[in-house]
């Protein structure tokens, strides 16, 4: 039986989806990047465009579960050796860092090898970085959120509960 065609909206992260596996079938990134140089540019863009909106992710996460306690860093555009492109930005806190596991870290990662760029968490795996424009990243602030939000539920799994500020009783 085939579906028929709905009218419901896309939503914007279904519609970047969707995008991700046309640059695969078609072999360019964005409108027309092809060269790995063009799409580093665009790597570079996005990373710029998406990080108010990283940063934002991680606060909500400080005020609302670590009561203020973290500490939100950014490491930038970031070229390994061998020829990889990331920024990473992460949130520590005392109670994680005493546990030593790692911090909850979004990652714009782009390896040498890959056809484009993806998304990452330190505990889970990518998703696909389509952002070209300042609405592109606005959009990606659900994901953002999402892949923040579930590399602190696996860190609670490496660690347990009481890594979470707002949930561990006061101590008298």
């Amino acid at each position: 039986m085939k579906a028929e065609a709905s009218s419901i909206p896309i939503p914007s992260h279904l519609v970047a989806l969707r995008r991700h596996f046309i640059d695969l079938r078609d072999g360019k990134h964005g409108d027309n990047a092809v060269t790995r140089h063009n799409k580093e540019s665009l790597f570079a863009q996005a990373v710029d465009l998406l990080e108010p909106y990283a940063q934002q992710a991680l606060m909500e996460i400080n005020e609302a579960l670590l009561l203020g306690t973290g500490i939100v860093s950014a490491s930038g555009l970031v070229r390994s050796g061998d020829g990889d492109l990331s920024a990473t930005w992460s949130l520590s806190w005392r109670e994680q860092a005493e546990r030593r596991i790692a911090p909850v870290t979004l990652s714009a990662f782009f390896g040498q090898a890959f056809h484009h760029p993806h998304l990452l968490g330190a505990t889970i795996g990518s998703w696909p970085l389509n952002v070209f424009n300042k609405s592109d990243a606005a959009a990606e602030l659900p994901t953002l959120r999402a892949i923040a939000s579930a590399d602190l539920h696996n860190l609670v799994f490496q660690s347990d509960y009481r890594i979470i500020p707002a949930v561990v009783p006061p101590r008298r």
